[in-house]
This record gives C-alpha cells, sequence and structure tokens, in this order.
C-alpha cells in the first residue's frame, strides 16, 4: 500500500519554534515531527510512502 505525507506550509501557528526550523523537522519525544508519521504509516502496514 502507498501513502502520501503532506509537509507543506510555513508552520505559522507554531512560531516562534518554526522561526528557525520547519515544521516536520522539529523535534518532539527526541525525533523529527516527520519521523513519527513515517514510523507511524510503517506500522500501519504502508510500504511506500
Amino acid at each position: 500500500m502507498k501513502a502520501m505525507i503532506f509537509a507543506a506550509g510555513r508552520g505559522e501557528r507554531m512560531r516562534p519554534l518554526t522561526d528557525d526550523c520547519p515544521k516536520p523537522l522539529l523535534k518532539v519525544r527526541g525525533r523529527p515531527l516527520i519521523t513519527w508519521h513515517v514510523l507511524n504509516l510503517v506500522r500501519a502496514g504502508i510500504t511506500e510512502i
């Protein structure tokens, strides 16, 4: 199964955190947000991202 991660946008509602770092790269519990999305997709059986 395939999935697409939409990670566009400026993250304006997360300022000042996104002033220097794009929202997908903000760390949550030691990992970038995008990593959490990828891990959850893999756990759900997604084979192509």
